[in-house]
């Protein structure tokens, strides 16, 4: 299978354009390694580690519920993470070729603003995926029905499968963002900023994973890409028809507010909820995290994360718009440019113009 389209000249083999334009294919037969170990009886308790969770434990017996497993974080988290950085890999590049790509080539977009149209696709069809899947999950887990669910510490330092799943794909994808900054061919200029954006998204979901603060990073995370995926929706319809670019400003509000509001949930949650609780069962050790080194940590990395992105959005947007004005400046000297053009060559027609308004008696005058 080819994810990338070949051009006339194939590069040699292991060179740097060659891994650039296969990188999806070397990717998927690695990941393929893994996959055809599970038909041979000597491989396939090691290839399981990469493919499935780990570390999972019986859950207390219920007559009301059927027989399940509970899960904790351990060293083999880390093979499963990389297989599904794998998959992230073959995920972003099959969205580059189908669907992105075909879009630019329709909208016929510049190369100044493809990179910016590719960035927004990518990361709109990641938090669109992520807010729909932690909403499910928040559900499921009856955090939307019983809030008190977000502070309390989790039995016995376990987590369900459809939690520890959901972490484990947040942090195989913004793992795989890393090496995709070399195959997207990104500006040296634009690495550093690009690097502390995936870095403080890792920092903060291992933090909860490995706090176990399941359900509040949870929700943190949900509300936080719901408005991150409000800024890149405007962002595409911005590039695809500049008519709606002043409409589509107004996303900034939104993009504060919701700032602002997962600062609120979580200051009332760690301030009030973990503070409280820490008086009655002050047990770290136990998996209880209501302890006042937790709560500092926690409190101070939400605060750091959203006064970053705040400010990372005040100084790209504006760069953004003062691009915007430069380049709706171009347009009007060039109708000027072809308005003389036209007078020009409408003087150096004048006898045919002429001509063209003579009666047809004084045309056969001048013709004889």
């Amino acid at each position: 299978m080819a994810f990338r389209k070949k051009g006339a000249k194939n590069p040699p083999v292991l060179s740097h354009e060659f891994v650039l334009q296969n990188h999806a294919d070397l990717v998927a037969c690695v990941g393929m390694f893994f996959v055809l170990g599970l038909l041979f009886e000597g491989t396939a308790e090691a290839s399981i580690v990469f493919l499935t969770l780990q570390h999972g434990v019986p859950a207390p017996p219920d007559a009301r519920a059927p027989p399940r497993l509970l899960y904790h974080y351990g060293a083999r988290d880390l093979a499963t993470v990389f297989f599904y950085t794998l998959v992230a890999v073959i995920v972003h590049a099959t969205l580059q070729e189908y669907v992105l790509d075909p879009v630019t080539r329709r909208l016929q977009l510049p190369k100044a603003k493809q990179s910016r149209f590719n960035e927004a696709g990518q990361f709109g069809a990641f938090y669109l995926v992520s807010c729909a899947w932690g909403t499910w999950v928040l559900a499921a887990e009856g955090c939307l029905e019983e809030p008190a669910r977000l502070w309390r510490a989790p039995p016995g330092r376990t987590m369900t499968f459809h939690v520890k799943f959901f972490y484990v794909a947040q942090l195989a994808y913004w793992f795989h963002a890393v090496p995709e900054l070399y195959f997207q061919r990104t500006r040296k200029q634009a690495l550093p900023q690009q690097l502390v954006y995936i870095g403080l998204h890792l920092f903060h979901i291992a933090g909860a994973y490995l706090l176990y603060l399941n359900h509040l990073g949870l929700l943190l995370l949900t509300m936080h890409y719901c408005v991150e995926l409000l800024t890149h929706l405007c962002d595409l319809f911005s590039l695809g028809d500049g008519r709606h670019q002043k409409e589509l400003s107004l996303w900034a509000v939104v993009f504060i507010l919701g700032r602002l509001g997962t600062l609120v949930v979580s200051v009332l949650t760690v301030c009030f909820h973990l503070a409280g609780g820490q008086a009655r069962h002050p047990d770290a050790a136990g998996g209880n995290v209501n302890v006042l080194a937790a709560e500092i940590a926690v409190l101070s990395s939400s605060c750091t994360i959203q006064a970053y992105i705040t400010w990372n959005l005040l100084s790209v947007q504006l760069q953004r718009w003062m691009g915007d004005d430069a380049a709706l400046q171009a347009p009007v000297v060039k109708k000027k440019r072809t308005k003389g053009r036209s007078s020009r060559k409408g003087t150096e027609n004048g006898e045919a113009a002429s001509n063209r308004g003579d009666s047809p008696h004084k045309r056969k005058e001048k013709s004889a």
